[in-house]
């Protein structure tokens, strides 16, 4: 629309892996900007962003600053630290903020919000003026899953997660490119890790986030129990999630356990009409979802669908997408452009 309102934008931590991406997406979908606020810590005051072919300072983040620029919508991700210490700055000079990270994600009174899944709960963000991003891995599950929930009646979910190294940052990337040309330069074995607690290059590590004690890690309980607040619904989930040496992209091996008897080929009918699902799954032409193909993309890969070869109530699949876009950025900006949308029907 010619006349559709434009909103002063902040993006909290415009220089980090996560803003970075943001600001891309916020271009390609041409979103209502009236002025872009691109705000990071003082050491990054004099760097620039660049936006729509400018080059746009960025400012030190700061608790006047919201109300200083007048900010309408303020989405964070630099970490749960910031957000705990800002988040109600700009909420106070009334913008509405759309965090990118855990710390407000299980506040009974924050929606937990996957635009394909649960947009209605958008409305309640006045509550407290904050709407929360789930976590990466959470997105792109619960995508796929409620489609298939509403058809048969999801009941259990087992999930093993293949999580690329940027989900832990731009360092944690840098760990591993390191460690790559340490391997090929025959200095692998002096290589640090200071981001992982292991060597990530040519290796697996079966630890995201602090173990619990019940035995699960902060991550893997982060699936659980963000999935039961976006979905409404209580269903048991065990998941595993493991770090893997890739950049982008986090890849998930679902089993399904439903209330009623599946058909896999019904299934990736549902799945090919559900809202930016691509299904990828032609395996004798060596066609599925995997990390390298879904870089840069906004959409969530699934393939491998596939029955049990014992119980007719479930589905095995693999799951695909990149982190930084869909189970970040893109995830975000969603929630943003669905919050535009929501205040113009008033």
């Amino acid at each position: 629309m010619l006349n559709r309102k434009k909103y002063n934008v902040a993006v909290v931590g415009a220089n980090g892996a996560v803003g970075e991406e943001i600001l891309t997406i916020l271009q390609e979908i041409d979103f209502p900007i009236n002025k872009l606020v691109p705000l990071a810590s003082a050491r990054s005051v004099g760097k620039k962003v660049d936006f729509n072919g400018k080059e746009i300072n960025i400012i030190e983040l700061t608790n006047d600053v919201f109300a200083k620029e007048e900010v309408e919508i303020a989405l964070f991700s630099a970490g749960g630290s910031v957000s705990a210490e800002f988040a109600s700055d700009a909420v106070k000079a009334g913008a509405v903020v759309i965090d990118n990270t855990s710390h407000f994600r299980m506040n009974e009174d924050v929606p937990l919000v996957v635009p394909e899944v649960n947009p209605e709960d958008i409305a309640k963000w006045k509550q407290t003026g904050i709407i929360a991003n789930p976590n990466c891995s959470t997105i792109q599950m619960v995508q796929t899953l409620k489609p298939l929930d509403d058809a048969y009646d999801l009941v259990r979910v087992d999930v093993s997660t293949y999580q690329a190294t940027s989900g832990a940052g731009k360092t944690a990337m840098e760990e591993l490119v390191t460690q790559m040309q340490d391997f090929f330069a025959f200095k692998l074995s002096d290589s640090e890790h200071k981001v992982f607690n292991q060597q990530i290059a040519l290796n697996v590590i079966p630890q995201i986030d602090l173990f619990t004690e019940n035995g699960y890690t902060k991550e893997e309980m982060k699936m659980v129990n963000e999935t039961t607040k976006i979905m409404h619904k209580d269903i048991a989930l065990s998941a595993t999630c493991v770090r893997v040496p890739t950049l982008r992209g986090h890849a998930e091996a679902l089993t399904l356990t439903f209330d009623s008897e599946v058909e896999a080929s019904e299934a990736r009918e549902l799945l090919s009409k559900a809202p930016n699902i691509v299904i990828l799954d032609k395996p004798e032409e060596a066609l599925y979802p995997m990390p390298a193909t879904c870089v840069d993309m906004n959409e969530t890969f699934v393939g491998r669908i596939r029955n049990d070869n014992y119980s007719k109530n479930m589905l095995h699949m693999f799951v695909v997408a990149d982190n930084l876009r869909v189970g970040a950025a893109t995830n975000a900006v969603r929630i943003a452009q669905k919050w535009v949308e929501m205040e113009g029907e008033k």
